[in-house]
């Protein structure tokens, strides 16, 4: 990643954080630089099954839609196996940050490898346990990777939202 500036907002539901995807493309955010990541499914919500077609994977159950309408917009998806936090499904640049996580969470200590992931993204470790604790009680991150402008941009297309917190994380 050239920068490790970001705007994180956090959305209680898939259709919440979709809903915002589809406001940052409309507005002309740049796909390449969009991530979410979520539970791949609730407790109770067992996934029928996963299978790739190519470059793409697919996933059916009650959130395969979702997932599967992200994959065909963002760069990557992916789904990971995170010791505490159960299935985790994420789309975008995050998904390289996460695999590098997963290595360097050993070292980290307190860190799971998402939490060693978004560290690795420039996220102070007080804000990546906040995240840490959203993605556990199935909320979901859309992160957004830019210059400090474009983050800020994103802050405002946001903010015409009504639901959702966007926090900025800008490193000079």
């Amino acid at each position: 990643m050239e920068n490790k500036n970001s705007a994180v907002a956090v959305y209680n539901t898939h259709t919440e954080a979709e809903s915002a995807v589809k406001l940052l493309t409309d507005s002309g955010i740049d796909t390449k630089k969009i991530s979410v990541v979520g539970k791949g499914y609730h407790t109770e919500e067992h996934p029928m099954g996963y299978y790739n077609t190519g470059d793409r994977v697919k996933f059916w159950g009650k959130e395969g839609a979702f997932w599967g309408g992200l994959w065909g917009i963002l760069v990557g998806g992916s789904f990971f196996f995170v010791p505490g936090f159960g299935p985790l499904a994420a789309a975008g640049p995050i998904v390289s940050s996460i695999v590098g996580g997963v290595e360097g969470a050993v070292g980290m200590g307190a860190f799971s490898a998402l939490g060693a992931g978004l560290y690795g993204m420039g996220i102070p470790k007080d804000s990546v346990m906040k995240y840490e604790t959203a993605i556990k009680t199935d909320k979901y991150l859309l992160i957004i990777h830019g210059t400090q402008t474009e983050v800020q941009k994103v802050k405002e297309i946001l903010a015409t939202q009504d639901n959702g917190e966007t926090t900025l994380h800008i490193n000079a």
